[in-house]
Parts: structure tokens; sequence; C-alpha cells
């Protein structure tokens, strides 16, 4: 069982580096945009995971805040592009 466990959390681990990569490098705003998303996700997946194996809920407000805030971000990220392009043309 802590194998498995390991091997969970270091897969999650290069998943989340390589997603910060991705937030670093760019190249637009959007690719950005979705590798936070996707970080978000990986944060819910993780507390998730550290809920399903200590069998507890304690941490559930805080997966529903992570999910607020991530769904909140990606509205406004999409409004503040669909302006931006608007202006171009």
């Amino acid at each position: 069982m802590n194998i498995l466990l390991v091997a969970i959390f270091v897969v999650f681990a290069v998943a989340a580096l390589l997603t910060l990569w991705r937030i670093v490098i760019g190249p637009s705003i959007l690719d950005r945009a979705v590798a936070s998303d996707v970080l978000l996700t990986e944060l819910v997946c993780v507390l998730g995971a550290e809920m399903a194996i200590n069998h507890h809920t304690r941490t559930l407000p805080v997966l529903l805040i992570i999910a607020a805030i991530g769904v909140f971000g990606s509205i406004s990220i999409a409004r503040f592009v669909a302006r931006r392009d608007n202006t171009d043309r």
C-alpha cells in the first residue's frame, strides 16, 4: 500500500511540475488559463485522494472553495479575452 501511495503522489508531483512549466512558458493567456485549471484540478485530486486514504471529510469545504475559484477564474479570463478580441476588430 505504501509503494502505491508513493507512486500516486510522484505522478501528481510530476504532473504539477509540468503544469507549472506550461504556466511559465505560455505562450498565450489561454494556455496559461488552461494550465491553471489543470493545476487546480490536480490539487483537488490530491486532496480527494488524501481524504479517501485517511477516511475523513474534513477538507471537503476546501475542495469546494478551490472548485469555485477555478470556475470563477475561468469565466473571468474567458470574458477578458472575449472583450479584448472584440476591441481588436
